[in-house]
């Protein structure tokens, strides 16, 4: 008892000084943030240039905890998390470090201990970041009609409803999440607030509650000789190996499969029936894809990669726009944590 209270003295007297060399910040100035599809404690923390230990201490969690979809999360300032370190005899020697950017987890991401995986350099905790926001995700507003979405993303309705399994005929439900094509202007819709409400078309490949880890995915990707850290990279990358996750753009599971993706998958590129129900069959499919990306990238990994997110179609015709480029250097970055 006596050592807790000295601790917590210590760490009340450690963030006055914290404060004093880094700037105070108001008292109880954490910020709630709701967990939003595919983010980890890790990309949460990361986007707010905070290590996870420093987030799972505030909010009294593990660092290897594994957040879920509607949560709350506290996020604190640099000293409050900071007085959170030193009363869990958590800080660091040197009081900087707690706002140094996250490392990402260990490599199977689902309860391993982040003393399994190396810690990153400097250069390469800057660079993985949290993943950045789908390219083209929409969510349905009133007034909203599938033609009109279309029409303003210079495509045919069939295209639109094919790219996300839905009935081009059905009415559009608000809140309705959609991937509009990559580069395309911003609907007249989108400079109103978003729905509250999400409504996730019913389509394949569905989202399922299971966790794969790293040496699956590696493992399917060496049946299609596709390198297994890249495969795992992306995985990683795109849902932190959880099968349960939908993006904003409407992308599912693992590999976060589009519904257009995996039809096109199923028709020219599996070689047996892939079930939708899979998280298995969901990286069987986003593997797939990627290495017909590699294929007709001539082998291009960085082209492919950035296929894989903005679409090869647009890398081609745009170039990779600034988010892209920064996806291609998370998923580089994150190979080293699954064999190089």
């Amino acid at each position: 008892m006596r050592q807790m209270r000295l601790r917590s003295v210590l760490a009340t007297s450690l963030a006055a000084a914290f404060a004093a060399a880094f700037g105070a910040a108001p008292a109880g100035a954490a910020v709630p943030h709701t967990v939003q599809p595919g983010e980890t404690l890790w990309s949460i923390a990361a986007a707010n240039n905070l290590t996870t230990r420093t987030v799972a201490a505030f909010n009294g969690l593990s660092e290897n905890s594994q957040v879920v979809l509607g949560q709350t999360i506290q996020v604190p300032t640099t000293v409050e998390g900071y007085a959170s370190l030193v009363n869990a005899g958590l800080a660091p020697a040197d009081p900087s470090q707690a706002s140094a950017p996250a490392a990402a987890p260990a490599p199977d991401g689902a309860g391993a201990p982040a003393t399994t995986a190396p810690a990153p350099t400097t250069a390469t905790a800057a660079t993985v970041s949290a993943a950045p926001a789908p390219q083209g995700h929409y969510k349905v507003r009133a007034g909203d009609t599938l033609s009109a979405l279309a029409a303003s993303s210079g495509v045919s309705v069939e295209a639109m409803a094919a790219m996300n399994g839905i009935d081009p005929a059905a009415p559009l439900l608000i809140g309705t999440v959609l991937k509009l094509p990559a580069g395309a202007p911003a609907p007249p819709g989108a400079s109103t607030p978003e729905p509250t409400q999400t409504v996730v078309p019913h389509a394949n490949p569905e989202p399922t509650n299971t966790m794969l880890g790293a040496s699956d995915v590696q493992s399917v990707a060496s049946q299609y000789g596709v390198s297994p850290s890249l495969a795992a990279a992306i995985a990683y990358q795109e849902s932190g190996f959880n099968n349960a996750m939908v993006s904003s753009a409407n992308a599912r599971g693992v590999m976060q499969v589009m519904p257009g993706t995996w039809s096109y998958v199923q028709d020219h590129l599996a070689p047996r029936a892939l079930d939708p129900n899979s998280a298995t069959d969901n990286v069987h499919a986003g593997v797939l894809y990627l290495k017909r990306l590699l294929t007709d990238t001539g082998g291009d990994e960085n082209a492919a990669i950035a296929g894989y997110y903005q679409g090869l179609a647009s890398v081609r015709s745009r170039g990779m726009f600034d988010d892209t480029k920064q996806y291609v250097a998370n998923v580089q970055a994150l190979r080293s944590r699954f064999g190089g």
